[in-house]
């Protein structure tokens, strides 16, 4: 990887654009949260649905950010998350919202939760199955670990969906002294 393949895109995408929602899938699409978890100011709320085995690591998490700033909210379906959700981003006073689902939402439910991101001045985060997604959504990556010999740490983020530019792939590390991202190099095409 050379370090002219940087590109100063990068800081235009991310952290996530305030006042939007946004959608994440893949592998690696709990640690992509966790990064926004750690790159915004404030309280986050994460809501998932009940029905799922694996929780939320607070010893993984403080490695971002202090895990006190996290609320959950464990929702009967995913109509119950969407709701959550929807009604933390219009409130305004948490810095992110993160919602996992798990079917397809439509366009009604995607534009909804962007009206109340607007009204709240908050960005909202969907993790997102693979292949699913609202074409409400501002952005949409794929997350996922990248093979490299020398660094086992490293992930590939792709921006699949940007409304308001092009698209683009990173080889990412995540830095537990500065916490935050760091970007390694710009995939080549």
């Amino acid at each position: 990887m050379q370090s002219d393949q940087i590109t100063t895109d990068f800081p235009a995408v991310f952290p996530l654009r305030g006042h939007r929602t946004h959608e994440v899938c893949g592998p690696g699409a709990a640690g992509f949260a966790a990064a926004c978890f750690a790159a915004v100011e404030g309280p986050v709320l994460w809501a998932v649905e009940d029905w799922r085995q694996d929780g939320l690591n607070p010893v993984a998490l403080s490695e971002f950010r202090d895990p006190g700033q996290l609320l959950t909210a464990r929702c009967k379906t995913q109509t119950d998350v969407l709701a959550v959700a929807e009604e933390g981003l219009r409130d305004g006073a948490l810095g992110l919202v993160v919602a996992e689902i798990s079917q397809p939402i439509g366009l009604t439910e995607g534009r909804r939760l962007q009206l109340a991101a607007t009204a709240g001045k908050t960005p909202g985060l969907l993790i997102v199955p693979e292949g699913m997604g609202s074409n409400a959504a501002e952005t949409r990556w794929r997350c996922a670990p990248y093979f490299d010999r020398q660094d086992s740490t490293l992930l590939r983020w792709s921006l699949i969906k940007n409304k308001k530019g092009t698209l683009a792939d990173w080889v990412v590390r995540w830095d537990v002294a500065s916490r935050r991202i760091i970007v390694v190099s710009k995939v080549r095409e």
